[in-house]
């Protein structure tokens, strides 16, 4: 009876109506503020750790040796979702071209400084990647992670002979990289940055006027 006249009350009154859906409407968009503001603070937090990860280049990688290792895992404990491993291995392979090759092709004029140097008297320039170090990594590990989830969806478990997949695969990469190491000879260029004078203690203060740039022979 209480819950009757409550209702009927609600019915008859458009103030409580007003105050009701006032109310209702106040506590959606507190509701969206929280989930937005918890959504920007995790992703500041990934950010920021992402940014100090930049100069660990060697412990990035052996994190993305554990995930890569640990999809394989994966693959083989279940003895399925090769067509994943192959989709996985062809987008390694174009993010491994690209990070070898240069930002510029080399034959065309460029105004940005990034040019690639043609004979040995052009001051030292390193190699600009179109892909960089950074960007490779995470899209790597990245790629791996998401195999990972799809290996927990049958949907994605696509019944195909995986020799045949295999041999395309190094078939794939064989051809691709002959076609790098070609455009590599070509245009003389090597993607690796060396040549330039290395100097130690730079910025410590020694001497009597503070020279700080002993060369490292």
């Amino acid at each position: 009876m209480i819950g009757f006249f409550f209702y009927q009350t609600y019915r008859n009154d458009p103030q409580s109506q007003m105050i009701i859906r006032q109310h209702t409407a106040t506590t959606l968009s507190n509701n969206q503020n929280n989930i937005t503001t918890t959504n920007y603070t995790v992703k500041r937090a990934f950010q920021y750790w992402l940014d100090k990860s930049t100069i660990h280049v060697v412990p990035r990688w052996i994190g993305f040796s554990v995930v890569l290792a640990l999809f394989f895992l994966r693959v083989y404990l279940v003895q399925g979702f090769f067509i994943v491993a192959y989709g996985l291995g062809i987008f390694l392979l174009n993010n491994f071209i690209a990070f070898l090759s240069p930002l510029e092709e080399p034959g065309r004029p460029a105004d940005d400084g990034l040019a690639l140097p043609t004979n040995q008297a052009q001051e030292f320039r390193p190699f600009a990647r179109r892909l960089p170090e950074f960007k490779f990594w995470l899209a790597c590990t990245r790629g791996a992670l998401t195999c990972i989830v799809m290996t927990f969806f049958s949907i994605f478990d696509v019944p195909v002979f995986w020799p045949i997949l295999l041999l395309y695969f190094f078939v794939l990469f064989f051809m691709t990289m002959k076609r790098q190491i070609i455009h590599m000879y070509k245009h003389k260029y090597v993607p690796i940055s060396w040549g330039k004078a290395k100097y130690k203690d730079a910025g410590v203060e020694q001497g009597a006027f503070g020279g700080g740039m002993a060369k490292d022979n």
